[in-house]
């Protein structure tokens, strides 16, 4: 009787080689995404004006929208004659906000509500001017004698409604810790920028709480920060022995620098006069509070959290010249970013190695 050939089978084990090059190439991708996000910023950190930002038009000029060439900033007369107020979205001490339509684009008026602060009015569009770059609000056109500057929209507004936005079902997919660091880092170059602009160390003085911090910057439609609200910020001139003081009244709260604090105790009565000085390094004493609500509660953030630990540590030292710079908080940011994705994605690779 012939003998049938007796076949064997065997359960070979799946191909490893097209899953580890995909966990790579998915490395590869990250990586890239971060080296380019961090490569711009060091692109464009150094320096506010357009010869500095090739994306950006020559000083006194705008691109918006659709719109292919620079166009100069609007005069008294065009803003009269071109744009359309539509309703009123917003009010502050110092201006009041309009939302407005420019050539079937929206846009942004603000006016001054209070003729006796018309100083810091005009403080917010000297800076506004000096300091346009990727980092600031997109200027438009101003007319001094009315009192108007016009800005860029910005539909998702300020940094407060953060939260709100990223619950949005539309942007859902933004809410990572890789996105929320992303905007951490935006916010902390926008620092680093005033304490290194074009005119000088510049204080952000119109941060005496989180919630006040988080309404003088915007979030844009693609998902970056800008300062917008400028009419607050003195110039430190270290060579002159020029400090600041952030207004004339008490300040107090966790939230402000300790250097900000009335410092001679309760049984004395507050004297602006009697009020030290101070500078830029306020401005890190508060990164950690506002980077901590950017970061949110997500999954990861804790562990952005524990990287970030020493850096924020050091903001928080009592002595204001042994805080970091806002460059060195910059660079430790940007290191954690391309070390927490390289991170994300190896884990993948040696499970299959």
């Amino acid at each position: 009787m012939e003998k049938k050939p007796h076949f064997v089978r065997r359960d070979f084990p799946p191909k490893e080689a097209p899953s580890l090059l995909l966990a790579l190439l998915l490395l590869a991708v990250l990586l890239l995404n971060a080296l380019l996000y961090l490569s711009l910023g060091n692109l464009h950190g150094s320096k506010g004006r357009a010869d500095a930002e090739p994306g950006l038009c020559p000083h006194g000029s705008f691109r918006l929208g659709p719109l292919r060439n620079c166009s100069p900033w609007l005069s008294c007369e065009a803003i009269s004659r071109e744009v359309r107020k539509l309703k009123c979205v917003g009010e502050g001490a110092v201006k009041k906000v309009f939302l407005s339509e420019w050539k079937e684009n929206k846009v942004v008026i603000s006016q001054l509500t209070e003729p006796e602060l018309k100083e810091d009015f005009l403080h917010g569009l000297k800076m506004l001017k000096a300091l346009q770059s990727r980092h600031v609000v997109r200027l438009l056109g101003y007319c001094e004698k009315q009192f108007t500057i016009l800005t860029e929209y910005h539909p998702l507004g300020s940094l407060r409604g953060l939260n709100e936005t990223l619950h949005i079902p539309r942007y859902k997919s933004m809410n990572t810790w890789h996105r929320r660091l992303m905007l951490a880092i935006d916010y902390v170059n926008i620092i680093r920028y005033l304490h290194s602009s074009p005119v000088g160390t510049l204080v952000m003085c119109d941060s005496n709480d989180l919630d006040k911090v988080l309404s003088q910057y915007l979030l844009t439609s693609d998902f970056h920060i800008v300062v917008n609200d400028l009419d607050a910020l003195p110039l430190v001139n270290r060579s002159a022995g020029k400090l600041v003081k952030c207004g004339h009244r008490e300040l107090w709260g966790d939230f402000v620098a300790p250097e900000q604090r009335w410092p001679y105790g309760e049984d004395v009565p507050f004297d602006d006069d009697l009020m030290p000085p101070y500078d830029e390094k306020t401005d890190i004493w508060k990164i950690p509070d506002v980077s901590n609500f950017l970061l949110g509660h997500v999954e990861g953030s804790d562990i952005v959290r524990l990287h970030l630990f020493d850096i924020h540590v050091a903001c928080k030292r009592k002595d204001p010249a042994e805080r970091p710079s806002a460059q060195e908080i910059l660079d430790t940011y940007k290191k954690v970013l391309t070390l927490l994705i390289r991170e994300a994605a190896m884990p993948g690779t040696r499970e299959m190695l």
